[in-house]
């Protein structure tokens, strides 16, 4: 899905590097983990061609959701919710 545009990409991406003398970054997909206070965060970092984008990021989120309902509640999701009952008074003082 992503790891076939990765080996044109990265042969593009030292050209670039060669012309405008940028980073050298990886063209591999990756996936970052961050432990947040209540929860781990993932991040996906992968390179496809550009009209292809929304399609494949539909089809990865479309299997990450597959496997967390296949795990037998072992991988759940979570999220936040906050929810406002009531509004503090507010006093605004100017001076004339």
């Amino acid at each position: 899905m992503v790891g076939a545009y990765s080996n044109e990409a990265e042969q593009q991406w030292e050209i670039m590097v060669r012309k405008f003398r940028i980073e050298n970054a990886s063209t591999h997909p990756m996936v970052n983990v961050i432990a947040n206070d209540n929860w781990v965060e993932f991040t996906l970092r992968y390179v496809v061609d550009y009209k292809k984008r929304v399609g494949v990021k539909d089809q990865l989120f479309t299997k990450i959701l597959e496997k967390v309902e296949s795990s037998s509640n072992q991988v759940r999701l979570a999220s936040a919710t906050i929810e406002l009952t009531k509004m503090p008074p507010i006093e605004v003082k100017s001076k004339k």
